[in-house]
């Protein structure tokens, strides 16, 4: 299926386009607002109308916040693909298998179009579902699925279709970010701030889906898949938490000019795709640095274009439900692209590259406070091939303990050397616990 934009004779005649919309939850709710709100600014932008003609949850009785009187009800998702007065199903249901992989194989054997909100599901089965798709003549949208309201994937597929992506960046978590940003604004340590996220209702039902990296990293992985023209392949990205950063490391960054943030990277080397979704430091007054909140951004690295930075909402009912609906108005439009913006087919097994780029690096450790000690870690950087480029002793007034914390800025350094120089620092015998290193990305 090749992207073009083509005729539909239906909008000659006003044919109203029908949406099945299954999951009735913050998401599904802001469709229908949506829907319901701006139906004529929506058929006017798409040639057509767009309705809603049934709707599919578990629970029919449950408040919703919302008139769906006027909507067939479907208990059964499967139910609602193989409706006669429906053309595209809109799954807003969440989770990579069970009903929601179910609903979207048993659409595409309906020959339905489906737009999607659901990175797990793609994440995990997207070229496979892609495939189907294609050889069925369906279409699969997913502007939902990536950094909420930002329109990144259209960007990727149309608006760079000319240019070769050389870099894929960002913050694609809000809580996450909100967890790291109220750390460094509030002097606060992690458990803490994540109890506040998890009492403000921030986190998923499975926390770590969140703080351990997992749903940025989906989201990743599809970023990668367009950019690079490769098969989704999250199972190779480097996925790391923010579990383990700490007040100490975002205060110290923070006095050297430096914000942590749960960042993704993706990019396309001689060794083959390196994909980590770790946290990184980036410059304080560089637009990620600057990123606060639950707020999302992605940088885009084209040949031509050079870079994009994209700043937006990533989650929430009006940001979610508005990439819902971009998509479901380009398909009233006629506008049929393959899921990862090439054919399927085409799409190539990327061979997994862990990331040898060579970046700076911030390393924390704390020292015996004795004569010898510093050059002993020197000595080992030194042998591991590493430059310094900012030293700092950071001394403990009042304090009884014969201890110092030492901060060490890396010039650009291979992570094998950095891993290296680790290594050898727990044999140097002047190191007390484990040291602490974060990439130094450069944005």
């Amino acid at each position: 299926m090749t992207a073009a934009r083509l005729p539909d004779a239906t909008q000659a005649t006003g044919t109203p386009l029908r949406i099945g919309l299954a999951g009735l939850g913050t998401v599904g709710i802001g469709v229908v607002k949506i829907v319901q709100r701006h139906a004529d600014l929506i058929a006017a932008r798409a040639g057509r109308p767009v309705v809603i003609t049934a709707v599919s949850a578990r629970d029919k009785s449950k408040n919703r916040d919302a008139d769906l009187s006027a909507y067939a009800w479907e208990t059964d998702p499967i139910a609602l693909a193989a409706r006669d007065d429906v053309d595209v199903v809109v799954e807003v249901m969440g989770g990579h298998e069970g009903p929601a992989r179910a609903l979207t194989e048993a659409a595409i054997a309906a020959g339905k179009d489906i737009v999607t909100a659901n990175k797990a599901l793609l994440a995990h089965h997207g070229h496979g579902l892609a495939l189907a798709a294609e050889a069925a003549g369906c279409v699969i949208r997913f502007e939902a699925a990536v950094a909420g309201g930002i329109p990144v994937i259209k960007v990727l597929t149309e608006g760079l279709a000319g240019n070769r992506i050389t870099r894929v960046m960002g913050v694609m978590n809000g809580t996450c970010n909100y967890i790291l940003t109220r750390m460094q604004s509030a002097g606060l340590p992690y458990e803490t701030v994540f109890e506040e996220a998890r009492q403000l209702g921030y986190l998923e039902a499975d926390p770590n889906l969140d703080v351990g990296g997992i749903d940025a990293g989906h989201k990743l992985s599809l970023l990668s898949a367009i950019a690079f023209g490769t098969q989704v392949a999250f199972d190779h990205v480097e996925l790391e938490g923010i579990g383990s950063v700490s007040i100490d490391d975002i205060t110290l960054a923070d006095d050297m000019g430096y914000h942590i943030k749960l960042l993704g990277v993706a990019q396309m080397s001689g060794r083959g795709l390196e994909q980590r979704m770790t946290p990184c430091l980036v410059p304080a007054d560089s637009p990620l640095g600057q990123l606060q909140g639950g707020t999302n951004m992605v940088v885009l690295e084209g040949d031509s274009v050079g870079q994009i930075v994209m700043r937006g909402p990533g989650a929430g009912e009006g940001p979610t439900a508005s990439a819902v609906m971009g998509d479901v108005i380009d398909l009233a439009r006629g506008l049929r692209l393959s899921t990862f913006g090439r054919p399927a087919a085409s799409l190539v097994a990327a061979v997994p590259a862990k990331s040898a780029t060579p970046a700076p690096y911030y390393l924390r450790m704390t020292l015996l406070d004795k004569p010898g000690a510093l050059a002993k870690i020197a000595t080992a950087l030194g042998d591991a091939g590493i430059s310094i480029d900012q030293m700092r002793q950071i001394n403990q007034p009042n304090t009884q303990d014969e201890k110092a914390i030492v901060l060490i800025v890396t010039h650009k350094a291979a992570p094998a050397d950095i891993s290296h120089a680790l290594q050898s620092f727990a044999m140097t015998g002047v190191l007390v616990g484990a040291p602490v290193a974060i990439r130094i990305e450069e944005v």
